[in-house]
């Protein structure tokens, strides 16, 4: 689940009160582990071209004031199945809910940072490394779509 950061500009929709088409989210949970993590701060393109394979951030189907963020697995006539990328995980994806109705999936997700640990030094090395390891891209993946149809 993604939910907005206070103060950022999250979960607006270009042309609804957003100055750029880029806002900020946090994921809650572990639906998506590896590729997100609790706490992760997330880099929203909102009104993005959507492929399949891509991590996007997305109103629930059933309850549309909370925002979530799954994998696009495939495209389905005008809706797109969503799944987390934890199987494990009791995550809530179109398993639960079935395909989202595309006019739900609000961005593409580009990049993710983690949060400098509380109470470490702020040398420039440290934040070098800390800049290093925690921001990543979040890249599409393409395989999700072939193991889906595979089952």
């Amino acid at each position: 689940m993604a939910g907005p950061e206070p103060g950022h500009g999250a979960g607006r929709e270009p042309g609804r009160g957003a100055l750029l088409p880029f806002g900020v989210a946090e994921v809650t949970g572990p639906s998506m582990v590896p590729t997100l993590r609790h706490g992760d701060r997330l880099l929203v393109h909102y009104g993005a071209a959507l492929r399949p394979g891509d991590v996007a951030v997305l109103r629930h189907p059933l309850q549309q004031d909370l925002l979530i963020v799954k994998r696009l697995a495939e495209a389905r006539g005008g809706a797109w199945w969503v799944l987390g990328d934890n199987q494990a995980a009791e995550g809530v994806d179109s398993r639960a809910f079935g395909a989202v109705p595309a006019e739900l999936v609000l961005g593409r997700v580009r990049a993710r940072y983690r949060g400098l640990r509380p109470g470490r030094q702020r040398s420039p090395g440290v934040l070098l490394a800390w800049l290093v390891s925690a921001v990543r891209p979040v890249l599409a993946d393409r395989s999700v779509s072939r193991r889906l149809r595979a089952r």
